[in-house]
């Protein structure tokens, strides 16, 4: 029965604070054994899984809720920062202009190459601030 309660503790700190590490010095548990629960309770895994989603919306909005403080105070980083992701005329992105002419000429390496790059940065990357090589 002591295992429930801590586990329940466990999951309630993490609606609070969707940190395993935070989570487990709150309630003083090890990491190991919450991930040992995870593997071993699928019922766990699925409550700390909704625990962490509820923990993360409650900083989603208590974030937004900062920024919107922010920019009443006109802090303009935090009105660029809104702009730039929530309308898109400020979105930041790639604009290519380019004559068209028609050619049966098959493309130069280093074209195919250009081509390649803008493709790869019109495109969302997996990991933000990391673009790829097209060197080959």
């Amino acid at each position: 029965m002591k295992k429930n309660k801590v586990k329940d503790a466990f999951l309630m700190e993490l609606r609070k604070i969707p940190i395993v590490q935070v989570a487990c010095e709150k309630v003083g548990v090890s990491r190991n054994s919450v991930y040992r629960w995870r593997t071993e309770d699928e019922e766990f895994r699925k409550e700390m899984e909704t625990a962490l989603t509820e923990g993360e919306a409650l900083v989603n909005d208590m974030s937004e809720s900062q920024l919107l403080s922010l920019i009443r105070e006109k802090n303009w980083s935090a009105i660029s920062f809104w702009l730039r992701h929530r309308n898109p005329k400020f979105k930041e992105r790639v604009e290519i202009t380019a004559k068209i002419e028609k050619s049966n000429e098959p493309l130069t390496p280093q074209q195919e190459a250009d081509i390649k790059l803008a493709m790869q940065l019109g495109l969302p990357q997996q990991t933000y601030g990391e673009t790829k090589s097209t060197d080959q």
